[in-house]
């Protein structure tokens, strides 16, 4: 009988052990791999961590190569965001205002590690929100509430300049901001339009006043121009000018004569007198 062959079950096992590390080999390669780049989306820059420590370097959009392991990188939105919220303040005259205000903003891309580094991502909640409030308070509380409607632009752009100083200490730049009309309390309303009634009859009031002035000068002018005019006739009026009105009352009605005598009494013929003296 031949003997067993003993051999072949090491070399068996030892053929799978090469096989399993193998494998891991491959995986660990392909994981190194994937670990070693990293894809940065359209809008949005990279903050470059490593071993948890922010890095001077931030990545651009597109594929960029990374330190597998060692460093990580953080995603930061650098377009166009806006945030909108209800606010309540106080006028210099102590007035409650209540209004909407828009704010378009964006991070800036060459400081977006900075951002991170200072405040995190949650830069809305902590900065944009409370910066807003605090601006359009600030600038509320230098206007009476009636100024606050009378000059708008003004109030918008104060407010714009007040804004940006605090965010752009953050890297946050400001866009554009929208203030939507401002709202005050009933009681106060009332109050605006009762003024504007009461502004509205007393400027009627002045305009007929006005009227009746113009209408009353106008009269005196006129009656002084016919006392004039009759003034200068009684000047020119002489008795051939008398004699020249007779002659042409007479040649008119002869105009209008019809050719038949009248019926008259006492023998008196009209249009006798005609051209003598």
């Amino acid at each position: 009988m031949s003997e067993p062959n003993v051999t072949k079950m090491p070399t068996r096992f030892g053929g799978g052990i090469k096989t399993i590390v193998a494998i891991i080999v491959v995986i660990l390669i392909a994981a190194l791999s994937f670990e070693s780049f990293t894809i940065i989306q359209a809008g949005n820059r990279g903050v470059v961590l490593q071993l948890g420590a922010v890095q001077d370097k931030v990545f651009d959009e597109g594929l960029h190569f990374k330190m597998p392991f060692i460093q990580n990188v953080i995603p930061m939105e650098v377009r166009v965001q806006k945030a909108e919220s209800s606010q309540t303040s106080a006028s210099r005259d102590l007035q409650t205002v209540s209004t909407t205000i828009a704010v378009n903003y964006h991070i800036d891309g060459n400081f977006a590690n900075k951002l991170y580094q200072q405040v995190g991502i949650d830069y809305v909640g902590r900065i944009v929100d409370p910066a807003i409030a605090e601006s359009l308070k600030a600038v509320t509380a230098q206007y009476t509430a009636e100024e606050l409607i009378s000059k708008r632009p003004e109030v918008s752009a104060k407010v714009k300049e007040v804004l940006n100083q605090k965010l752009s200490a953050y890297h946050i730049l400001l866009d554009e901001i929208n203030i939507r009309e401002f709202n005050f309390s009933e009681e106060y309303n009332k109050a605006i339009e009762a003024k504007q009634v009461a502004e509205q009859q007393a400027l009627k009031s002045k305009l007929d006043l006005e009227r009746i002035k113009i209408e009353k000068e106008q009269e005196i002018t006129k009656a002084q121009a016919q006392a004039e005019a009759l003034r200068l006739q009684k000047q020119e009026v002489t008795p051939e000018l008398i004699q020249l009105r007779q002659i042409e009352a007479q040649l008119e009605a002869i105009r209008k004569w019809d050719g038949k005598l009248p019926s008259v009494t006492g023998g008196a013929t009209p249009f006798i007198n005609v051209g003598q003296k």
